[in-house]
């Protein structure tokens, strides 16, 4: 049975739509919260590495982030598949020689990313049109290193990219409508400071839709690779 590490680095930022598919095609999945409990020192024996999101950035240095960058690097190093989503996608930057720093204006809510044309081999292969609409949630973004491919971006920053073996997306394609209340809930603080009202950020449910469509989309390309 392939086995996935699922990296959490806060309780409420879970694999989302994401795990009932890995489930559902037989996927052992192991789930880690990085900040309570011990991260596996090696990816060896692992299948595919899942970089979740979380309110921390890479450059507040925290210990445990230390850890996952080593370990998204050693995966790298060993050509095993890590997808890392927000923050998880940061630290894959920072991993492999980019820099991560807060961005001049946060992405919070919906909103279009613009697909490249290398993305139509990639994660993104098979997508109809080049402007998807998403939903959004983080402040900090990255400068890519050189052998970075980029694969979407927004008005703002670069949203996905591919190093290697590993694939890093910025926004939450994972989503559904009770993960996205409970941010809401969580990080009200945040929306309040950032003068975002609620109801902005409430899904209609064709977004909502288009959006477990995208996923489903997105985790077909990804799973095709551990397939092989």
């Amino acid at each position: 049975m392939p086995k996935i590490l699922s990296v959490q680095n806060i309780g409420c930022e879970t694999l989302g739509l994401l795990e009932q598919m890995f489930v559902h095609d037989g996927y052992s999945v192991q789930k880690v919260n990085a900040q309570n409990d011990p991260l596996p020192s090696s990816p060896l024996g692992y299948d595919t590495i899942v970089i979740l999101g979380g309110p921390m950035s890479v450059y507040d240095n925290f210990p445990y982030l230390k850890k996952e960058q080593e370990l998204i690097s050693n995966a790298i190093k060993n050509d095993i598949p890590v997808l890392g989503i927000c923050l998880g996608s940061q630290l894959i930057a920072q991993a492999a020689g980019g820099r991560v720093y807060k961005g001049k204006k946060k992405e919070i809510g919906w909103s279009n990313v613009y697909l490249t044309p290398a993305s139509s081999n990639d994660i993104f292969r098979g997508f109809t049109h080049k402007a998807i609409r998403i939903f959004q949630w983080h402040g900090d973004t990255y400068d890519l290193p050189a052998n970075a491919k980029i694969l979407a971006y927004s008005d703002l920053y670069p949203q996905a990219f591919r190093i290697g073996s590993a694939v890093g997306i910025q926004f939450h394609f994972e989503v559904d409508e009770p993960l996205i209340q409970t941010w809401m809930k969580e990080y009200s603080a945040e929306l309040i400071a950032e003068k975002i009202k609620p109801e902005s950020i409430l899904p209609a449910a064709c977004e909502l839709e288009e959006l477990a469509v995208r996923c489903r989309h997105i985790y077909n390309n990804f799973s095709r690779v551990l397939q092989k």
